[in-house]
């Protein structure tokens, strides 16, 4: 199967969920990878921002990858989420964990730092030349501080052949207008973004890394499915269905807002690795109410 042919749909930033007492709940883990499987997403993205991968470190980072792919058993394709704000380490990274059963990895942009465009370049160079595998490269500057301009997201593309994708949380168009257009026909732009994915399919991306489809896998992979066969008027109504939801999903914070509906449904429990917090109990009974319009 060809990298377009995975990652071609809904993959999943999946959750981590933990136990009270801050330890990974193996459970529930084990529960909701049945879960997402049979709402029939293309693929799983593991150890991302909403797996809280700033607070998993060392053995037990490779404990949850060695788990999820022990948990799916081939069943979808996955990815590894190894990114950070040190070249270097990201590429210890590479080397240190093992990967098998993993069909790429998910790397974010450098943040905190806020490298300039050359900088960037220099990153993904480094990991393009160390990389195990095919490589998504992530651009969500709301999170890292720094937007990768289109430029060079389109030199990656060009020069660095390791880097396959990118996923695309700018939330600008004419940066996502610019990749599209003058992008290498086998590179492929994944949106980041739930609530604008219908209008980026449309624009020519291949599918979306999700946080909404954690809680509601089917209907968005549906969604996602039927925006890649060009059928939008089917899709709109999906689209529009989750609106709310996924606004809700991000107004104290993410993975707050996802735990709080996987909780909601007995999936996993409302807990987090500080510094991430639940959210307040006011947005959480706002949390129950959109679940009763969904299930009505």
């Amino acid at each position: 199967m060809s990298l377009r042919d995975k990652f071609t749909g809904t993959g999943i930033a999946i959750v981590t969920p933990f136990n009270e007492d801050g330890a990974i709940d193996w459970n529930s883990f084990s529960n909701l990878i049945q879960f997402w499987i049979k709402g029939q997403v293309e693929y799983l993205v593991v150890l991302g921002t909403t797996g809280e991968s700033a607070t998993v470190h060392g053995n037990e980072k490779q404990e949850v990858f060695s788990f999820v792919v022990k948990e799916v058993a081939g069943r979808r394709p996955l990815v590894a989420g190894i990114g950070g704000n040190d070249t270097n380490e990201v590429i210890e990274g590479f080397k240190k964990f093992d990967l098998k059963g993993y069909d790429a990895i998910l790397s974010v942009s450098p943040y905190y730092n806020k490298p300039n465009q050359e900088g960037i370049f220099q990153h993904y160079k480094a990991l393009n030349a160390a990389t195990p595998l095919p490589i998504i490269m992530y651009n969500v500057p709301g999170r890292t501080g720094q937007s990768v301009t289109a430029e060079t997201q389109l030199r990656i593309a060009h020069e660095l052949k390791n880097i396959f994708a990118t996923k695309e949380a700018s939330g600008n168009y004419d940066l996502i207008n610019q990749i599209i257009k003058n992008k290498p026909a086998d590179f492929m732009v994944i949106s980041g973004d739930d609530p604008i994915t219908l209008q980026m399919i449309a624009a020519g991306a291949e599918g979306l890394i999700s946080v909404v489809a954690n809680a509601y896998p089917l209907d968005y992979s549906n969604m996602v499915r039927l925006c890649l066969k060009g059928d939008l008027d089917s899709a709109k109504p999906l689209h529009y269905k989750y609106i709310d939801i996924i606004a809700s999903m991000f107004a104290e914070g993410s993975p707050s807002g996802v735990k709080a509906y996987l909780s909601e449904m007995g999936l996993c429990k409302n807990t987090f690795r500080l510094p991430v917090w639940k959210v307040s109990d006011k947005h959480h009974a706002k949390i129950r109410e959109l679940i009763k319009t969904i299930e009505q």
